[in-house]
């Protein structure tokens, strides 16, 4: 349909922009990753299969910081719980069985989900598509560039690469403290962290600290209704 058709086009027209950043973060996380202990066809599929940049870091992190496997995989299923209630608000714009359905939600990312969102609570799902795919390829290209050449780059701690992925961490923290109630779950999660680091293996106090997130936002939405 002529309107499906203009929607993907708008859509790459707008991720594309998007995609220039994210392949950036991706090349950082395909050498830091590597450098952490990944193998770069570890990292490539990783990037390939998870596709979220939040989840991964937080995976990659808690492995280079002596974790084990199941904190990592726990810390980012944390980290990506946020697209269980975004694929709930975009399933009534899909269409299809099951299966498609499904399909068709892998595409969500968060600038592609807000983009995508009508306002009315409806999303164009084609716009959706258009505007993550280009993300996508950027993602899984600029980590492969990471993965296998990351040689190329030099001593990441030199370069300040090292630094990315607190910094992407906080980036996301400062997004979040727009209420009076964001600031006080975040300074909990940040207090249980920094008092479980000296006491528990690596891992657990970035687990715990989203647990605590995760309890105060759903109480705080509970007293909202």
């Amino acid at each position: 349909m002529p309107g499906d058709r203009d929607s993907l086009r708008r859509g790459l027209r707008l991720g594309v922009p998007i995609s220039l950043v994210i392949g950036l973060v991706a090349i950082t996380f395909g050498t830091i990753g590597v450098d952490m202990g990944l193998t770069p066809l570890q990292a490539l599929v990783m990037s390939a299969l998870v596709y979220a940049a939040s989840g991964q870091i937080a995976a990659v992190t808690v492995i280079g910081s002596g974790g084990g496997l199941l904190p990592a995989v726990l810390a980012s299923g944390l980290m990506n719980s946020r697209f269980l209630a975004m694929g709930l608000a975009l399933a009534p714009s899909l269409t299809g069985g099951r299966l498609r359905r499904a399909a068709q939600g892998q595409a969500v990312v968060d600038t592609s989900w807000a983009m995508a969102n009508n306002g009315d609570g409806t999303f164009d799902r084609w716009l959706l598509f258009g505007s993550s795919a280009p993300q996508y390829v950027a993602w899984v290209g600029g980590t492969a560039l990471g993965a296998y050449g990351g040689g190329l780059i030099g001593d990441v701690d030199a370069l300040g690469l090292d630094a990315v992925f607190p910094v992407f961490f906080l980036s996301l923290l400062i997004g979040e403290l727009r209420g009076n109630g964001s600031r006080v779950i975040a300074l909990a999660g940040g207090v249980v962290a920094l008092a479980l680091v000296p006491l528990t293996p690596p891992g657990v106090p970035v687990l715990a600290a989203s647990a605590v997130a995760l309890v105060g936002l759903r109480r705080r939405g509970g007293g909202a209704r």
